[in-house]
């Protein structure tokens, strides 16, 4: 199969406000053109090993999940309560592989709006004999006691050790923290990017339409946007392929990979 580094543009260009994908895009940038041998090869040689590269990362990529999912087990022990925050892949497939070890544990998944992802995910979990029990996002809060870990995916992993997802993980890492619950991170080296919010809304906007059921008054403004920065102190880990790292040593990985 050959690989085009063209279509890392173009991927790009799909979604400009996909931290992840923006993220994996320059990655693959940076991991097929990693090598001095290529000024020095004639074309179809230096092709070759450009695509040689290509797939080796797209293999890498393939296995980083079962990486994460393997490393995540040390922290699942039977009887304990997990919170989960709309649908993460990365995270299923922790859970999946916990429940295929015949742990016992169950999980509590937020509603996830706008688009209902923590529905898809209480669905998948269900189909696979994981309890499961469905809250509205604002009663993390109020369930806050009944749970002894958060793991949630991210959209992107910045500089900074904190990371960038879906809405709401701010709060929920901030109730964890309060409450003295870890929070772990799931998410494939692929998604650590090159940013460093320093609040809110410093990043690029990502809007999701919000369906309310009822009429919203002419006038009336509602906030669309659809994802949320979570701050490295909130967070206790983050589970990558790359091992378990703290925050704090997240920009360091990101020199090595980067380089």
């Amino acid at each position: 199969m050959g690989i085009d580094t063209n279509s890392a543009y173009v991927f790009q260009s799909w979604d400009a406000t996909s931290i992840s994908l923006s993220a994996a895009c320059d990655l693959f940038m940076r991991f097929v053109t990693r090598t001095s041998h290529l000024e020095h090869e004639k074309f179809d040689a230096a092709k070759s090993r450009l695509i040689e590269r290509g797939e080796k990362f797209g293999e890498i990529s393939l296995k980083a999940r079962k990486t994460i999912a393997m490393l995540s087990q040390d922290f699942i022990y039977d009887g304990c309560t997990i919170l989960v925050h709309g649908y993460s892949r990365v995270v299923l497939e922790v859970l999946k592989l916990a429940a295929s070890n015949r742990k016992l544990f169950r999980v509590l998944c937020t509603e996830g709006r706008p688009d209902r992802t923590g529905l898809r995910m209480s669905n998948e979990l269900a189909a696979l004999g994981i309890p499961v029990k469905v809250l509205i996002d604002s009663a993390v809060a109020y369930s806050i006691d009944e749970v002894d870990m958060v793991f949630v995916g991210a959209d992107g992993v910045v500089e900074s050790g904190g990371i960038i997802n879906m809405m709401g993980t701010y709060q929920i890492a901030l109730v964890a923290h309060t409450m003295d619950k870890p929070v772990y991170v799931a998410a494939e080296s692929y998604k650590f990017a090159r940013l460093y919010p320093l609040d809110q809304k410093d990043m690029t906007p990502a809007h999701r339409p919000i369906d309310f059921g009822v009429p919203i008054p002419i006038g009336v403004e509602v906030e669309t946007s659809a994802r949320d920065y979570t701050p490295p102190q909130y967070l206790t880990l983050l589970l990558t392929d790359l091992g378990v790292l703290t925050p704090s040593v997240v920009s360091d990985e990101l020199i090595q990979l980067y380089l």
